[in-house]
């Protein structure tokens, strides 16, 4: 007998290891104890797929990727690097580890990660760009890895830091812990963004308005969409079940923003520096669990 794996098709013998990742057979773990289901719906949206454990195992493995090939990141980076070195490093670790680079060719885009410096926002580009001294590099991953997606960020100082560089990359790195404090079932999507809101600009930064987190897991991006401003009770209640990124973009200067000609690119309309990090995360009964965790 041969199981349907819930929404990802895959085929799962009862002598196989359980996809759950418990390291138990199938048969001895989720056939008989979880018996495999169709994720269900949002409640209040039904385009919203909710996730199943056997679906959080599997986002969790890719989750734990992306994380070991952004610290694989951080190792190496070092003044004179080119940001295509980057996207290398990036795609040689995700293949090797039998991922596959999301970004590739999704919509037309060319490499296989983001790489933004300084200015840029995000969507930035890898290519001749060597990063300097001083600089700050945001490297965004999302890999697949059997038939699941997972997301995550983070904002790297190249050499020694300024203090402006130092500031931005701190108040983005508590935006984010600020986001995913709000996270908890009964709680609604605005909640996060007002909490991003409220410090970033207690802080005398800006949040970008153009881009925002979004569902993951099943695909690159999901319903819902997840705004890094609101208000307090806006928006989709959280339930159990729920993956999505929270990714807030934070601007030393002001939230405008310029799409560069490569339609990709997005600089601070000030050329002032800007900073992101990005996890990916699970509303539980009782609050979060981030499947892509790292050290804010």
């Amino acid at each position: 007998m041969r199981v349907d794996h819930p929404v990802r098709g895959v085929k799962v013998g009862r002598n196989d290891l359980c996809p759950c990742g418990s390291g138990k057979k199938f048969k001895k773990c989720c056939l008989t104890e979880n018996p495999p289901v169709m994720p269900r719906n949002h409640p209040q949206k039904s385009k919203i797929r909710l996730k199943s454990p056997v679906d959080v195992a599997g986002i969790r493995r890719a989750g734990q990727l992306v994380v070991a090939t952004l610290d694989m990141v951080e190792a190496k980076l070092a003044p004179g690097i080119t940001t295509d070195a980057i996207n290398s490093w990036v795609h040689q670790f995700t293949v090797e580890h039998q991922g596959i680079p999301a970004p590739l060719n999704y919509r037309g885009f060319p490499k296989s990660t983001c790489v933004s410096v300084n200015e840029v926002i995000c969507h930035g580009i890898p290519g001749q760009r060597v990063l300097q001294d001083g600089d700050i590099v945001n490297v965004d991953v999302t890999t697949i890895l059997d038939g699941y997606y997972a997301d995550a960020n983070k904002t790297f100082f190249v050499g020694t830091p300024g203090i402006d560089a130092r500031k931005i990359v701190a108040v983005a790195s508590q935006s984010l812990k600020e986001g995913m404090s709000m996270v908890r079932p009964g709680n609604c999507v605005g909640d996060i963004g007002w909490a991003i809101q409220t410090y970033a600009e207690g802080q005398s930064c800006s949040v970008v308005r153009d881009f925002v987190g979004h569902g993951v897991g099943f695909d690159f991006h999901e319903p819902p969409q997840i705004p890094h401003f609101g208000q307090r009770g806006d928006g989709v209640r959280l339930v159990p079940g729920m993956v999505f990124t929270i990714e807030p973009m934070i601007n030393l200067g002001g939230y405008e923003l310029n799409i560069l000609e490569d339609q990709w690119t997005a600089v601070t309309r000030d050329r002032s520096l800007s900073a992101q990090f990005e996890q990916t995360l699970l509303v539980t009964e009782n609050g979060w669990e981030s499947l892509t965790p790292f050290p804010l």
